[in-house]
């Protein structure tokens, strides 16, 4: 339990630190563009910004992903 606790503590302190880097590093950014979706379009964004935030969703979703939340273990210690 303790391991899982630091393990999401970690990824959230981590991907927190990348987006303050990310929000410091794209002041002075000047390529826009806008991002099409099926149903419309976003408002025009930092090209920066745009694969930051994609790279950081990427690293949390793969961090939930591998991320074991059964207990498990504690079943085969109590039998």
């Amino acid at each position: 339990m303790f391991g899982l606790l630091k393990k999401i503590l970690f990824s959230i302190t981590l991907n927190s630190a990348l987006f303050l880097l990310l929000m410091i590093g794209i002041q002075n950014s000047s390529n826009r563009s806008k991002v099409k979706f099926i149903i419309g379009e976003t408002v025009f964004l930092p090209i920066s910004f745009i694969v930051g935030i994609s790279f950081i969703t990427g690293s949390i979703y793969g961090n939930l992903l591998t991320t074991n939340f059964s207990n498990k273990s504690s079943k085969l210690d109590s039998d």
